[in-house]
């Protein structure tokens, strides 16, 4: 099952290196652009309503080609979000590819204080954590490929809602479909999909990841006061 699902993940890599981010990036055009992203993720603490409640992303200091993939799940409708599929819909390979080098290099909190390892998980989530850190790196921030998001220090609510979404079908308006996600967090038994952690287990985990050291910030954007 291991080796399974590190296929999976050298595979979902390999199609990543497809993405947008093969543009040219220019953080500075990147700035102006993010005019239409400060009003959710420009403000400490703010909470969607819409689809779902949950604080939204910190997305200062992540990774800029995860940043890039994901606008385009979104645009392309593999990532189900209404409000996230219309800005994205509007934006240009060359917008997509700017926004993510901008919001890489915008407030990231320095990395010396990160430790190169995480915290102990626990106990019941070891196990499932171990074939994480396989693609999110041993401190969920060290990411082995750029491709995949830092978790470290994320909103707990936004976490298990992201995770939660991977396990989701048949709604229009929630939904993620990245097949290694998929291949971590559903199995195929006797035909029928079931999910490999509890909704209990999707919360732990996320509250975990949210309480450890990253790089991830909500800067206060200058244009709100």
């Amino acid at each position: 099952m291991m080796k399974k699902l590190l296929c999976l993940h050298a595979l979902a890599l390999a199609l990543f290196a497809a993405g947008p981010t093969a543009l040219a990036q220019d953080a500075k055009a990147g700035e102006k652009k993010a005019a239409m992203c400060i009003g959710c993720h420009g403000i400490p603490g703010y909470q969607a309503s819409f689809p779902e409640v949950y604080k939204v992303p910190m997305i200062s200091g992540q990774n800029g080609k995860y940043i890039a993939n994901a606008l385009d799940a979104y645009r392309k409708g593999d990532r189900k979000h209404p409000t996230m599929r219309g800005i994205a819909g509007s934006l240009t390979d060359a917008d997509i590819a700017d926004l993510g080098a901008f919001y890489e290099q915008h407030a990231a909190k320095p990395a010396a204080g990160v430790p190169a390892e995480a915290a102990p998980a626990p106990a019941a989530l070891k196990d499932k954590l171990a074939v994480c850190s396989a693609c999110h790196g041993a401190n969920f921030n060290n990411t082995t490929d750029p491709a995949n998001p830092r978790l470290a220090g994320q909103h707990a609510d936004y976490l298990a809602n992201a995770l939660r979404a991977y396990t989701t079908d048949g709604n229009p308006q929630v939904g993620r479909s990245n097949a290694t996600m998929r291949g971590m967090l559903v199995r195929d038994e006797n035909g029928k999909k079931v999910a490999t952690f509890t909704p209990a287990e999707l919360k732990q985990l996320a509250a975990y990841l949210a309480g450890l050291p990253g790089q991830l910030s909500t800067p206060k954007a200058n244009n709100f006061r």
